[in-house]
């Protein structure tokens, strides 16, 4: 059976912070964040990953919005990279993750799909995680 750090995503993840809500319809592009822009490619995550980046990024936030991004038709503009983008190593492997280099591209035509997860009454985002377990697929 494979790994992931052997095998290739099925889909990759783009978290949004509560403050930036995606537009509904998605629009042809989103809007770039701070962050991204600034880093100079769109930072994704895997759903291995995505626990750790709520608890560590949105810790403050009382939700969150996930794109889940369908890995194959973006493959080529992907990088795997630790997220300061100074290393490159092997795909999905501890503390590398997805950098999307394509011009900011990433609205409708590459968003399969939109959740919302919000922190349970506890602080904390394992009730969401929990529940969001069956969407959030390697």
């Amino acid at each position: 059976m494979a790994t992931p750090s052997d095998s290739k995503p099925t889909y990759i993840y783009k978290l949004i912070p509560s403050s930036a809500p995606p537009p509904d319809p998605l629009p042809d592009r989103l809007p770039v964040s701070d962050l991204d822009q600034t880093s100079g490619f769109i930072h994704l995550s895997t759903s291995l990953q995505v626990p750790n980046t709520l608890k560590f990024f949105f810790k403050d936030d009382p939700r969150a919005y996930i794109l889940r991004i369908p890995y194959d038709p973006i493959e080529k503009s992907i990088k795997w990279e630790d997220p300061k983008a100074e290393a490159c190593g092997p795909r999905g492997g501890e503390g590398m993750f997805p950098h999307l280099y394509n011009e900011y591209k990433l609205g409708r035509d590459e968003v399969e799909s939109v959740q919302t997860l919000e922190k349970g009454p506890d602080g904390s985002w394992d009730s969401a995680l929990k529940a969001a377990e069956a969407w959030l697929t390697y």
